[in-house]
């Protein structure tokens, strides 16, 4: 039953689809047309990583470099609320930016038969994912750096999210491919962001998860404890910002010698152990705030033995951290003496 003008429009123009084929002239039938490619889906999973990034840094930087040109501001008067203007004022950088794009995306396709995305995956993608599957140097050499760096304030994935997160995600994902297609899992496929993820940061990086079980069990700094007390939820679930900053780690130079070579040496040895067959290689992506033991578990397509080989990567990881830990506590505790000496 009509109640509005639109619904009785509605109902003048709505006809059976068994009407309207009565209704057909002779010869004349519906049908159905399928339409494919109408849109590319070959660069929106992780064979567009590093396109993205790239193209993301160059049109963010251009933009900018656009907007801060007076001449392509447009004045609309003093009258005009600033949230008004400044909208206006990036309209121009922003078609500009728009339009070259467009331009060098024509010009690759008219004058060289290729695109950007092709370009990156053949000059960039390739050359990396080759290295990575070359073995596990690259990533431990790479991760290396990034705790490193992260011991100086600055977060590591500032440097693995850039040069190794793409690649192994990559690979991953096509273990997950071979994985569902019941093919065995290519050697070169070993090392993957699953291996990093499920064991080597354990509790986040660093493997700190067996500091903080360590501070538990052999600590006798309050303050480390009561960190500790705080830090050891979310470190459950890989997240370790709070032992970080609060422990902490960083400028801490006991505590950073651990914090670089316990994720180094995890994935060697779990590369090993997966190049010798004892747990199985990483075919499922899972979320990184897994927790421990489930989430070797879960990723090895339910290994029980990649379970305990994390179980035992805590137990080795907590064996390394007591004496830098016992070192940093004593220094700790030099400096407040001092503090308090000099406040005197």
């Amino acid at each position: 039953m009509a109640t509005n003008a639109t619904d009785k429009l509605a109902e003048s123009i709505s006809v059976n689809v068994s009407d309207l084929s009565v209704k057909l002239a002779d010869g004349y039938a519906l049908t159905g047309v399928e339409a494919s490619g109408v849109l590319s889906t070959s660069c929106t999973g992780t064979n567009g990583l590093f396109g993205a990034i790239i193209v993301g840094l160059l049109a963010v930087t251009l933009f900018i470099k656009l907007s801060g040109v007076e001449k392509l501001k447009v004045n609309l008067g003093e009258g005009v609320p600033p949230a008004v203007a400044d909208s206006f004022n990036v309209m121009i950088p922003m078609l500009l930016n728009i339009s070259v794009c467009g331009i060098v995306a024509a010009v690759l396709a008219a004058a060289f038969g290729t695109d950007l995305m092709t370009i990156i995956s053949t000059c960039i993608a390739a050359p990396l994912k080759g290295i990575m599957n070359a073995g596990p140097w690259a990533v431990v050499v790479i991760y290396t750096l990034a705790n490193l760096l992260f011991c100086l304030g600055i977060h590591q994935s500032t440097i693995s999210g850039v040069l190794a997160e793409p690649i192994l995600t990559m690979l991953i994902v096509d273990n997950m491919a071979t994985f569902a297609s019941g093919q065995p899992i290519p050697a070169d496929h070993y090392i993957n962001m699953q291996i990093v993820n499920s064991f080597a940061l354990i509790g986040g990086s660093g493997c700190t998860l067996a500091l903080l079980l360590d501070t538990f069990v052999f600590s006798k700094s309050k303050s480390s404890k009561t960190v500790a007390k705080m830090a050891i939820l979310p470190g459950l679930f890989n997240i370790n910002e709070p032992v970080i900053y609060g422990y902490p780690i960083v400028f801490n130079l006991p505590l950073m010698i651990p914090f670089v070579l316990v994720p180094d040496l995890f994935i060697a040895a779990t590369y090993g152990l997966t190049c010798a067959g004892i747990i199985a290689p990483c075919v499922v992506q899972i979320p990184w705030t897994t927790p421990a033991v489930i989430s070797a578990f879960l990723t090895t397509g339910g290994d029980i033995r990649a379970a305990i080989w994390q179980v035992l990567e805590i137990v080795i990881a907590m064996a390394i951290y007591p004496p830098f830990m016992k070192v940093s506590e004593r220094v700790q505790a030099k400096q407040a003496v001092l503090a308090e000496e000099s406040a005197e």
